[in-house]
């Protein structure tokens, strides 16, 4: 009797699985051309009606991007004491939260990469190069021939409207 149960089951399921094979063949089908008539008044019907009387309609709505501030935190600790800058604060810095140390590689490439910029600020210092950046050197104006600055006295006569810088 219980075999015969199974059976029942099985075959309601195998019919189940069937219509929806049929169902998702049937939609993936292309949809089958529609005669003209029909065509245009399935058109019209889609097509919003225009609006009648003191109907006011809404401009255009354009969604802002959220900024990229982070949130407010109104339960974290401020600090009321603010400690101005000493002789200590160049060369101190703040150790590195969990995230800063998983975000660039873990404490083994954090050693490599701070022994590799001691080196390298080492080695600068050893050989006495120039920094990375520098600040700029103007260089003075050039200075003309006589014969130059005739020509360009006679191209500013032609011209009728530069200075003579005298």
């Amino acid at each position: 009797m219980e075999t015969a149960t199974v059976k029942a089951g099985g075959w309601r399921s195998m019919a189940l699985a069937g219509t929806m094979l049929i169902g998702v063949a049937q939609a993936q089908q292309a949809l089958p051309e529609q005669p003209a008539a029909v065509a245009e008044d399935t058109e019209d019907a889609s097509r919003p009606t225009p609006a009648e009387g003191d109907v006011t309609t809404l401009g255009e709505v354009r969604a802002l991007k959220p900024e990229e501030d982070p949130p407010l935190d109104l339960y974290r600790f401020r600090n009321p004491v603010q400690v101005e800058d000493n002789r200590f604060s160049r060369s101190w810095s703040e150790p590195p939260t969990p995230e800063q140390v998983s975000l660039s590689g873990g404490y083994l490439m954090m050693g490599i990469n701070y022994g590799l910029m001691a080196a390298a600020k080492g080695l600068h210092k050893l050989t006495n190069g120039r920094d990375q950046i520098q600040s700029a050197v103007a260089r003075p104006p050039p200075e003309l021939s006589e014969q130059q600055r005739l020509r360009a006295l006679r191209f500013c006569r032609q011209q009728e409207g530069c200075s003579t810088g005298d």
